[in-house]
């Protein structure tokens, strides 16, 4: 699945409850999108120590790019400049692209720590995703 497999879920209106809610809806995006995307890809005939080390491969290059945008590793300098790369994770009207709310996510809770409860599909209190409601048939 991908997240375009989902709907939005209604975004909180206390301030602290949206930040971490952005938070986990960021981590749902990579791993559906990144994560997700990945193991789709894995050989299916890959006998069960294969696919356990693939997925092992999967789980540490997705923890790698959340060490990235937390800033932990990911950075160029010499003595004069300084190259980092900036994630940030925006709620917007759909139809206005007016921008409800922007976080960068440096400057978030860490999406280090999300990364362990994402593991267990643990997305926050508040859902960030809804499947979306499939077609009726009509017979």
């Amino acid at each position: 699945m991908s997240s375009s497999d989902y709907i939005l879920g209604p975004p909180p209106m206390a301030q602290r409850r949206r930040e971490l809610w952005l938070q986990h809806a960021a981590g749902f995006i990579f791993f559906e999108d990144v994560r997700g995307y990945a193991i789709e890809r894995l050989d299916p005939t890959l006998d069960e120590t294969g696919r356990k080390a693939a997925l092992k491969a999967i789980d540490d290059a997705v923890y790698g790019l959340m060490m990235v945008i937390d800033g932990v590793t990911g950075g160029l300098c010499d003595s004069e400049y300084a190259v980092h790369i900036q994630t940030n994770v925006r709620l917007r009207r759909r139809h206005t692209d007016e921008v409800i709310e922007s976080l960068d996510l440096f400057d978030g809770d860490g999406m280090c720590m999300g990364f362990h409860g994402w593991l267990q599909d643990d997305f926050g209190a508040d859902p960030v995703a809804l499947p979306k409601a499939k077609p009726s048939t009509v017979t």
